[in-house]
């Protein structure tokens, strides 16, 4: 039958379906069969499927009985393969977990023998945010101690938490009663300076200093003040973790700017010089990185050692205008210095800087050092100053904590008393010519051309920078082994001159004031003011040159008519220590002028804001 045979068929059908009603059930129970007897086909034909497959089975496997041990043994086998997995699992976590307890009590072990090695336990105090008191080991020996040296300590008389136990801290009158608070490195290096004893100023600095206060020290020049800084902030710094955020330079950031953790100011590029050779002394053992920074050298120069440093810079000794501008930075280069994590921070010859106008300077720097309420720990400041004038005071109340103020001696301007003076009073310069000639014949020439170097020095200081040279020549001429010292000098030169002044490769330096403040050279014999300072203060800083360090001294002026108005002021100098004045001075007028007035204030102390403008004419 042809498909269209099949269609008329079909249509035929639906026709004869919708005539009558029985046709249609019929029709119903017809197609219900059909599909009955499709199902049931099928299921004939998926038992033969399965009758042909039983019999492939017969004839290529065992028999299903002998198959089932088999598959019952496999099973419990595979069963106790993973049982035996799951404890081994068990046994390797075990083992993991008691190999990191064991590991975390060995590293916990480590870490506090690295602690009691590096002494931290023992020296906790130096960097405690609350001050606290060290006690010396004998109180009456370090009452007599003060009383012996004229010391005068003065506590904080506010409510504030430095100042609550009202107790005057005692001095550490021996290196023995130090030695607990310093770790064993830095009490190393310390003890390899021989030492033999600390100086006023450095035995009762130190147990206020590791307390945890700040501290104003007042003291001559020579005192040993940089120690009386140095040792604690030292022991600040080791004692700070190595993961500490001044070694965290990121990686790649090679040009990031050092962060300072010890930070000195001082007036001087000669004084910093100083300052930071005596620091290095113990920094170095302790691998703490230093540097000095000062004018008159390649900014460059100091930026790149700043960057390159290893081990990283973390004690900046410096002048303020450098150390400024490298914080600051400038169009030509970024910033090189970070304060913002400066720990410690110290003014020294504080006096001086304010004479010499660096007020504007000193504030910017503190403004960008961490404050002495850091979350992270506030900032320890130490102020030092041969005299404490209104400046000075106005100046550590502005950014110092409540600090304690340490006086050796007396606040006020005066003599070293272990410096004898001489004044000679002359006609004029061509008499002081001669009259140098005549003291060197007495003094010097005895040792000229000797084979062994001499020891004793002899500093001559003359007032402006011409006259140091024609000094300087005239000695040389006359045979003498002489170095300068002055303005006028480079950088290089001026620290050639110094080091063979400090050797006694030239035992003659002929120096212009620049010299005068703050620089500590041994075995200076005698003190010669060939030209009178412009100010009292000056001649009193040029004669602390000698005496320096418990040892004596001599000094000798010559004074002229034409220095006749320091008359009154010399003359109070010479008999507050006890020195003879000579009876030529009774011709010059002995009035002393007034320092200060009532609407100008002190004559040359005051500092004026902002800077002087620059005229031009055309």
């Amino acid at each position: 039958m042809s498909a269209d045979d099949k269609v008329k068929k079909t249509k035929k059908q639906q026709e004869a379906m919708s005539d009558s009603p029985d046709a249609a059930t019929a029709a119903a129970a017809e197609k219900a069969a059909r599909k009955a007897a499709k199902k049931e086909a099928k299921k004939r034909k998926r038992e033969a499927a399965a009758a042909a497959q039983a019999q492939v089975d017969d004839s290529t496997e065992p028999d299903q009985e002998e198959q089932e041990p088999k598959r019952k043994k496999n099973k419990k086998a595979q069963s106790d393969a993973a049982q035996q997995q799951d404890n081994d699992d068990d046994q390797d976590s075990e083992k993991a977990k008691r190999k990191e307890e064991k590991k975390a009590k060995k590293d916990k072990k480590k870490d506090k023998s690295k602690k009691e090695s590096n002494g931290d336990e023992a020296t906790s105090t130096a960097s405690t945010s609350t001050p606290t008191v060290i006690a010396p080991s004998d109180a009456s020996a370090a009452r007599d101690f003060l009383k012996t040296n004229n010391i005068t300590i003065e506590v904080p008389d506010d409510d504030s938490p430095s100042s609550s136990s009202k107790q005057t801290p005692l001095p550490m009158i021996a290196f023995s009663e130090l030695k607990p608070h310093l770790q064993p490195a830095l009490w190393t290096a310390l003890e390899s300076q021989g030492f033999k004893a600390p100086t006023p100023i450095q035995a009762c600095c130190w147990p206020i200093l590791l307390g945890g206060s700040d501290v104003v020290g007042i003291a001559e020049t020579g005192s040993g003040k940089t120690f009386a800084f140095g040792l604690p902030a030292l022991q600040l710094i080791a004692s700070t973790s190595s993961s500490s955020s001044s070694e965290k330079k990121s990686k790649g950031k090679s040009k990031a700017a050092a962060h300072v953790s010890m930070l000195v100011v001082a007036p001087t590029r000669e004084l910093a010089i100083q300052t930071h050779e005596n620091l290095a002394l113990l920094a170095t053992p302790l691998g703490i990185g230093s540097i000095c920074l000062f004018g008159g050298v390649s900014k460059h120069d100091q930026i790149s050692a700043l960057q390159s440093s290893s081990p990283p810079i973390r004690i900046v000794v410096g002048t303020p205008g450098r150390i400024l501008d490298l914080a600051r930075g400038s169009d030509h280069f970024e910033s090189a210095l970070d304060l913002s994590h400066v720990q410690y921070l110290v003014l020294d010859e504080a006096d001086r800087m304010l004479d010499k106008g660096f007020e504007p300077d000193i504030r910017a720097i503190i403004g960008m050092s961490r404050s002495h309420t850091h979350p992270e720990g506030g900032r320890h400041t130490s102020m030092f100053s041969a005299t404490w004038p209104p400046a000075v005071r106005g100046l550590a109340e502005s950014f110092m904590r409540n600090p304690t103020r340490v006086t050796v001696g007396s606040d006020e301007l005066s003599a070293n008393r272990r410096v004898s003076q001489e004044v000679e009073v002359l006609d004029d310069g061509r008499a002081k010519e001669r009259r140098l000639g005549q003291i060197l014949n007495n003094i010097a020439r005895p040792r000229k051309g000797s084979s062994q170097p001499n020891k004793d020095k002899i500093l001559i200081f003359a007032l402006y920078k011409k006259e140091a040279q024609r000094v300087e020549q005239n000695l040389r001429r006359n045979g003498y082994a002489v170095s300068g010292i002055h303005g006028d000098l480079s950088q290089q030169d001026r620290m050639s001159s110094l080091e063979n002044f400090k050797t006694a490769k030239t035992p003659l330096l002929v120096a212009t004031d620049v010299a005068a403040r703050g620089l500590d050279i041994p075995n200076v014999e005698y003190v010669i003011n060939y030209t009178f300072p412009l100010t009292i203060e000056d001649y009193v800083h040029r004669i602390g040159r000698t005496g320096r360090g418990g040892k004596t001294g001599k000094s000798i002026t010559f004074f002229t008519e034409e220095d006749k108005a320091h008359a009154g002021e010399l003359m109070r100098v010479l008999k507050d220590a006890d020195q003879p004045v000579p009876e030529e001075m009774n011709r010059f007028p002995t009035t002393i002028k007034k320092k200060s007035h009532s609407a100008f204030g002190d004559h040359y102390r005051d500092l004026v804001p902002g800077k002087a403008k620059k005229i031009t004419f055309d």
